[in-house]
């Protein structure tokens, strides 16, 4: 937590500095596997924990909503891009953790839900989450497109994805901003591409 021993200034320098290791070929790969569901009509599911699960959600209204032009929230012909996160669903998170194991929720809902050709994005900053690897192993057994998000070494996530989203760095609250300011850059890219 860099943020117990930077004061405000030096603390946001050093964001800014970690933002420009982002590898850029990383976030347009992240932005072209979604651009290709959306093409082909196939799903894009998120999952993550805490953090995670969280910029898991926020990335998922965002494509959901921010690919759209206001003028085309009542077209019913226009094509809109089929997504979901598997974080949101808390009763059915919780009875499977509950009466199952936590490693459990997510894989669960991809097994009533997804289809080869479909795109998982698992956001782990440790990379290690048991339930994240548990999906991503099922979903590569089953035909889908992995695409992991990770920080600190990547963990297990990092060599179990097809694709990464990689920020090298051990500090969690800025990893989980940078996989969000990189999301922000997907979103606007797809509004451009299917929307404009």
């Amino acid at each position: 937590m860099l943020g117990t021993k930077l004061d405000v200034q030096p603390f946001l320098d050093r964001v800014g500095r970690e933002l420009l290791r982002v590898d850029a070929a990383e976030v347009r790969a992240l932005a072209d596997a979604i651009h290709d569901c959306y093409t082909r009509g196939h799903f894009v599911f998120l999952c993550g924990n805490g953090g995670s699960g969280s910029n898991a959600s926020h990335f998922c209204e965002d494509l959901g909503k921010g690919t759209l032009r206001r003028e085309d929230f009542d077209n019913d012909r226009k094509k809109r891009l089929r997504i979901l996160s598997l974080t949101d669903n808390t009763p059915y998170i919780l009875a499977w953790g509950n009466d199952e194991g936590f490693e459990r929720v997510f894989v669960e809902q991809l097994k009533n839900v997804a289809s080869a050709g479909d795109l998982l994005i698992a956001i782990s900053g440790s990379g290690n989450s048991p339930n994240i690897l548990r999906a991503v192993e099922w979903a590569n057994r089953n035909g889908l497109k992995t695409f992991g998000c990770t920080g600190f070494s990547g963990g297990k996530l990092r060599t179990l994805a097809q694709k990464n989203l990689h920020v090298p760095l051990d500090d969690m609250g800025i990893v989980e901003s940078i996989h969000l300011t990189a999301f922000h850059w997907v979103v606007d890219n797809l509004h451009a591409r299917i929307s404009l």
